[in-house]
């Protein structure tokens, strides 16, 4: 199960952060800054696995951006690693060339992006398309 999943800059300022289980704000901050200073601190020949207190961390660097998900010991890295780089596809597709900036000032479609990707924790669609469709089927709601 996915517990967390957060989009930090390499200054290690948080763009995003959609979290699965109740977790306190303060401990939030926390949690975090671990997280972000663990994932940061590794080199790029370096797996991208990390077993951090009760989560294992899969990570991936894109440009200036590190998308890090947090996961249960009996979740798949490989599924959730594919996972992030197909999120990171729907993003560019979307925005056509995402950028932080489009994070930035776009976050609640982002969030919704990343809802249809996942629900509660588990991932319920991956069809690059699926997802693109129902948001255009939001923008023509919208106009």
């Amino acid at each position: 199960m996915i517990k967390f999943l957060l989009m930090v800059n390499k200054q290690g300022q948080t763009r995003l952060s959609k979290y699965y289980e109740q977790v306190e704000l303060g401990k939030r901050a926390a949690l975090e800054a671990d997280v972000v200073r663990g994932c940061l601190a590794r080199r790029k020949e370096e797996c991208s696995f990390v077993e951090y207190k009760d989560y294992k961390l899969v990570y991936r660097q894109y440009a200036a951006l590190f998308v890090v998900v947090g996961i249960t010991e009996n979740e798949n890295e490989l599924s959730i690693y594919e996972l992030v780089h197909n999120f990171v596809e729907v993003l560019d597709k979307y925005f056509s060339r995402v950028s932080e900036l489009d994070i930035m000032f776009n976050l609640d479609k982002v969030h919704i992006i990343l809802d249809e990707m996942i629900l509660n924790g588990h991932i319920v669609e991956t069809n690059k398309n699926r997802i693109l469709a129902l948001l255009a089927l939001d923008k023509m709601a919208e106009s």
